[in-house]
Formats: C-alpha cells, structure tokens, sequence
C-alpha cells in the first residue's frame, strides 16, 4: 500500500471540496479511494452513514471512463443519481423502471463516453448484451453496493448476485470496489471468495454509530408510546417498523386521524402506491412512514431523525441495518425499540416452518442474540458491537438508555419464588400474563373456572401493579429461570436453575434502570453543537421550496447537517457560504446566494442574535456578498442580450430561481438591469408598498398576501430593488 493522500495531491482534495464540499475525509474513505485510484481492488465493511458513496465517485470523478455501480436498490437509484447530478457529476441509472426510450438515451450516452457514474441492477449485469455493450466502453471501475447479498451466509441472499462473480475475469484490468453496511467476517470471508477479488485492501470500519440513541421500552400500550414518541420529533421525518401488512396499516391510518401526517409501505399496496408514498417521504410532504421491512432498503433520506421497531425484529443485523436509517447526516437521531415477548412466538412460528435444520438453527440463534440485546440491562451499543466482533471499550456510552440511565440492583428473590410458585401450582401449563392474573388477584372468569383463585400464590402480589410483574417475568426468562415453550400460544416452564431459586437454595437479583427525565438537549448530545431552532426552520423551507423546482427530495438540495452548520455560523457571503460543509461549487452557484439572502433577512429582523465575528478564520471579511467569477458574468451577458430568465436558465442548465438570485445579487451591486423587463412597473409598485407595510423583507407574507400571483423570483427582484435604491 502507498502513501496516504496528502493535501499535496490537489486533484483529490480539489475535487473533495469543490465538488462534494467537504474540507477532509471521514475515516477509511481516503485509503479506499487511493486503494481505486492506484487499481487495486476493495472490500469495505462500512456502517450506514459512513460515506461509502463518496469512495466511488470521487474516483469516478477523476478516472478515464464510466464507474458501473451495482446496487439492488432499484427505487433509490433515481435518488442517488439526482444526487450526484446535484454535484456535477454526469451520472444516469439503468433498470425496469426506465421506459425504452430512456433506456436507448442512456446507452447512447455511455456509448459516447458522457457518463462518469452510471447506476444498474445485478440483473441487468447477467444480460449478455449488456455485457457486451459494456465491453466497448472505457471502464473506470465497478463498485458493488450491499456486497452481502452474494453471500448465502448474510442476512439479505439474493441469487442475482452470483452473476457479479464473472466481473473480475471478464474486466480484469477494472479494480473491483464491494461495499456493505452490515457483514459478519464470516460473510466478509465469503464475499471476497465469490466475487474473486484480488487480493483486496479490505476496510472493516467501526460499527459505532455514535449519533445515534439507541432506546428499549417495554411494549405495554403501544399506540400511545408511539404517540409519545412521535411528539418529541414533531415535524421531524422518521420511520416506524412493524411486522405485518395489518398492522402497517392499523397504525398508519391511527396516526393519520391524530393529524400526523403518515402513509404505510408494504408489499401488499400497488407498485405505483408504494412508490408515491416513498417519494412522498423523500420529498418531506410527509413526516412518517409506517412500514414492514420491505421500507429501508431503497431509502437515501440522509434526515431522518427516528426509527421505531413496534414489534421486535428478527435478528440483529436487521435491527441494525434498519436503525441505520436514522441519522446518515451524522446528526442525532433517535432508535426506539417496543419489545415485548409476545413477539417471541410470532417470530418462532415462522422459524419453525424452515425445512433445513442448520438455516432453521441459525434463524433461533440469532432470535435469542436480539432478545437477549432487548431484555438485559447492559448497554446496548456494547451489545450491537459484540455482535459484530467490535469490542466497545467505554464503560459508559453516553448514547443509550441504559448508560444514561440510573440503575439500581435489587433482589427480586421474593417476587420471583411467589412467581414460580404460581407457574407451579398451575401446573406449568399457562403463559405469562394469565399468571400475572393470578398474582395479582384478577376477579376473571377463566381464574373462576380454573379453581386459580383457591391456591395459595392468588392475590399474593396484589401490592404491586401488572408491569412490575411484569419486569419480574422479563428478568426470569432474561436470567434462564424460567423459559417458554410452545408455538403461538407458549406456556412458562421453570429450568433447573429456577427450582434452586424457588426451593431457597439461591438468591436472584435484576437491575432496575431508570431513565434520567433530564435529557440532554438536542444537539448537544455527544459533542453535537447546538444551532439556531428558528432559523433553521425558515432554511428548512426554503430548501423545500428549491428542492420542489428542481423536482428533488430536499436532502439532495443540502443535509440536515449543512443546515446546522449554516445555523450556527451565519454565512453572509459566498466565500464564507464555500467553506460550509456540503456546498461544493456547483451547489454554491445553484442556491448559495438564496440561503445568504435567507439568512441576512433573518438576522436584520432578529438584531438581538449575536454573531461570532472569528467565525470564518481562513476568509477575509467580506460582507457585501458581492459575486465573484465568470458565472454571474455569463448570466449577466445574457440578460443584456435580451434572454429572458426562463430562456438563460435553459441556456445555462441551471434553475430558474438561480438565474434569479444571480440578476438580484446583481441589482444590489448596482449593475445595470433593466427591471421593467423582469416585472410590470404597477405590479412593483404593489410590492414595494406591501414590503413597507410589512417593515420586513421576508418573502413568505408578500407571496401569501398576493395569493399566488406574485412569484418568489419577482418578490426577490423587488426586494433587491428597494434594497439598492433605499441604501
């Protein structure tokens, strides 16, 4: 292996910045990159939010020829290559969703070597002539997206995949990139084998994601802990997963009459539904999709700031993989799991009907690895960890319920002897919560008719409420006491271990955790910095707004995360706007002069927020946001030729509201522009007199006043116009 990178190397450093906006590399991606660029093949076991992507087209960026990305995301390609565009990058995507005529445009273009980052499906690899078109095309590099789909040990085995190992014989001299979120080194052993990777420089990164709380509660009334949930996030978009299509349906349509704006994904709605309601959530139009696991896996929203497990999850590397959803921004975000036992034998039964004994035994094992993580009270990011082979060193996370919790070791020999004693008189033929009825005195009609209201343990407990008993059963079957046995309807056996307990021979004891009602404010979990709230709102809306014109979710626009960082350093020119992290050039030009106007604009109506004037130490101050370099001068060169905006927008691929801020920085600079030509004189005036009425510059009133016919572009050419003549 070389060298690392060094600054030194201007085309890698120039293209991480100007192109994808970021001063450095987050850890392993720039040796990944150097491992492509010196064309040697990849393995990289990176967490979700790690950066994966950036570790392909940076180099397809600067290689000769076409990176073929291998992805079975088939409804997030779109999105990935919107993405990219977004950053300059020419990328296109082939797959079923494309109509022929599309798909004829897209091989046309690759054909004529216009294609830097081009996006297909495994099947589409296994067509013969694809293959052989591919093979009169200059190929930079294949990267394979979710890599452990080829192994028949991972969690997600997809037979498409097995085609990708003729990839390395048939373009040898491309270097072969695989990446994965989630593998065990088992399965990492198996995918270097079944792709033929050559001698690879493999990456197994840290699976700690640490801006994410991982949380357990005990599912007891599970509408309204959601709702509870639900109102710590308000406005904040977030995914809820559930196990069946009824259930996905039940809650979505619960949550929809409590005036959360919802919609369910499953397998059972129709194709174009599904993918209406996914890009429904993409677009932020609503804040909560409420899913089976068919959701996730086609998602890039880089916002979200939840995800909710309703019912318990199989196994770990699904739980894991599906929390991954949450905070890809790298900002916090919050990973809430309802566990409840009751959804041990739902999970069994399906287990219990797999044919061959070593996948069915694998299946149970890894069911008990994801109780085992809900029912003890160890930290749970140790655990997730461990599941991985990572140790976690720390004894305190910081991030998890369990480590910002207080917790209280306690015997609970008592409770549990009444306990077993119950199960015992019983017969050991009853489940949890019927001996929980008995314990505590319930008057029902099937203890009436079972005689259970004779023996001795009845009402034994009746000082204690339902859920106490109920942590006391948790930690009997958490500590192997007692157990379940049984399909749909499991009964309660007592283990050796148990009767030892139940005789007097041993004592047993349970944490008890309680959570700190102090939390941490949000964003300064961690080392998170704070932001403006209020502020952010508004950006937040007005990357709405750009995101709807350029017909993108609006993450695509900027992150969550550039967001903050704008929130707390108040760029107020573009050199400054240049430095925030996520704006590369070609953002920078599309929407940098709006987000500085946004942000002058608030702060002229909030004089009270003080401003860090060091803030930008490496940027001399320059607060005129005077436009720098040729793309304001082509704009402005065109608009004296006579082009009207729609027409320099086309000429230039850039979008209207671009073309906009450019004539409006322009004005406030003084240049000579035409302003009749932009607007009718008696609508300016309209505007004008509302803009003094209001004694603000904010857009959003003028544009609600005139209901419509007013234009933002036309209300920001007005503001731009008084600003300059009113000094």
């Amino acid at each position: 292996m070389e060298a690392k990178i060094t600054k030194n190397d201007l085309p890698v450093f120039d293209t991480l910045k100007k192109v994808f906006g970021f001063q450095s590399f987050r850890p392993n991606q720039e040796e990944i990159i150097r491992s492509i660029l010196g064309g040697k093949d990849v393995l990289a076991v990176m967490p979700t939010g790690g950066g994966k992507s950036l570790c392909y087209q940076l180099p397809a960026k600067l290689m000769d020829g076409t990176a073929v990305v291998i992805s079975p995301l088939i409804s997030l390609m779109k999105d990935q290559v919107d993405a990219a565009v977004e950053n300059g990058i020419s990328a296109a995507f082939v797959n079923s969703s494309l109509a022929k005529e599309e798909t004829a445009a897209v091989f046309r273009r690759l054909r004529n070597n216009s294609i830097e980052l081009l996006y297909i499906a495994p099947e589409r690899f296994a067509m013969p002539n694809f293959i052989e078109t591919l093979k009169g095309v200059r190929i930079s590099l294949f990267a394979i997206d979710e890599a452990h789909c080829i192994s028949e040990w991972g969690h997600d085995f997809r037979p498409d995949y097995l085609s990708l190992s003729n990839i390395a014989k048939t373009f040898p001299e491309a270097p072969l990139a695989a990446f994965t979120a989630t593998a065990t080194r088992k399965v990492q052993d198996d995918v270097i084998a079944k792709l033929g990777l050559r001698e690879p420089f493999t990456v197994r990164a840290s699976f700690n994601r640490q801006n994410l709380f991982y949380r357990v509660k005990s599912k007891r009334e599970l509408a309204s802990q959601i709702m509870e949930v639900l109102k710590k996030h308000a406005g904040e978009p977030g995914i809820i997963y559930r196990t069946t299509r009824d259930s996905v349906d039940g809650l979505s349509g619960f949550l929809s009459g409590q005036g959360i704006k919802a919609l369910p994904y499953h397998a059972g709605l129709e194709q174009e539904e599904r993918k209406a309601n996914q890009e429904a959530f993409s677009k932020d139009e609503v804040h909560v999709i409420v899913a089976t696991i068919a959701f996730g896996m086609g998602i890039d929203k880089s916002n979200v700031r939840f995800v909710i497990h309703a019912d318990l999850p199989k196994n770990i590397e699904s739980y894991y993989q599906e929390t991954g959803r949450a905070g890809r921004d790298g900002e916090p975000a919050d990973c809430v799991l309802f566990f409840g036992r009751e959804d041990i034998p739902k999970i069994r039964y399906f287990i219990d009907r797999i044919s061959d004994d070593t996948e069915r035994d694998i299946a149970l094992k890894k069911l008990n690895q994801m109780v085992r993580y809900a029912s003890h009270n160890v930290c749970r990011r140790k655990q997730v960890l461990e599941y991985f082979g990572e140790g976690y060193a720390n004894k305190n996370c910081g991030a998890c319920d369990i480590c910002t919790g207080k917790v209280e070791k306690v015997d609970i020999t008592t409770e549990a002897q009444i306990f077993m004693s119950a199960m015992s008189r019983t017969g050991q033929r009853f489940g949890i919560m019927h001996i929980i009825d008995i314990i505590t005195g319930a008057d029902t009609k099937r203890i009436r008719e079972l005689g259970h209201d004779k023996i001795k343990t009845f009402g034994a407990g009746k000082d204690r409420d339902k859920n106490h008993w109920r942590f006391i059963a948790d930690e009997l079957l958490a500590q192997d006491v007692i157990y379940q046995d049984g399909g749909a309807y499991p009964v309660l056996k007592i283990t050796d271990m148990g009767k030892t307990i139940l005789f007097g021979k041993e004592k047993v004891s349970a944490l008890k955790r309680e959570e700190i009602s102090k939390k941490p404010r949000k964003g300064k979990r961690s080392g998170f910095e704070e932001y403006d709230k209020a502020l952010f709102e508004r950006l937040r809306a007005l990357r709405k707004r750009l995101a709807d014109e350029q017909q993108v979710p609006p993450y695509i626009v900027f992150s969550d995360k550039t967001l903050h960082e704008m929130c707390r350093r108040h760029p107020s020119a573009l050199p400054e706007m240049a430095s925030i992290s996520g704006v590369g050039d070609a953002k920078l030009e599309r929407y940098g002069n709006e987000f500085i106007e946004e942000i002058k604009t608030y702060l002229e109506e909030n004089p009270d927020i003080s401003i860090q004037e060091n803030r930008f130490p490496d940027i001399p101050s320059e607060r005129s946001g005077k436009p720098k370099g040729e793309t304001f001068e082509k704009t402005y060169e065109l608009f004296k030729q006579g082009l009207s905006i729609g027409k320099i927008a086309k000429a230039r691929s850039l979008a209207e509201s671009t073309i906009t801020s450019h004539i409006e920085q322009m004005i406030m600079d003084g240049r000579d522009i035409d302003i009749d030509r932009l607007i009718d004189p008696a609508k300016r005036d309209e505007i004008g007199k509302l803009f003094l009425k209001l004694g603000s510059w904010q857009l959003n009133p003028v544009i609600e006043h005139f209901k419509g016919t007013v234009s933002y572009e036309e209300a920001k050419v007005v503001r731009a116009y008084m600003r300059w003549n009113n000094g």
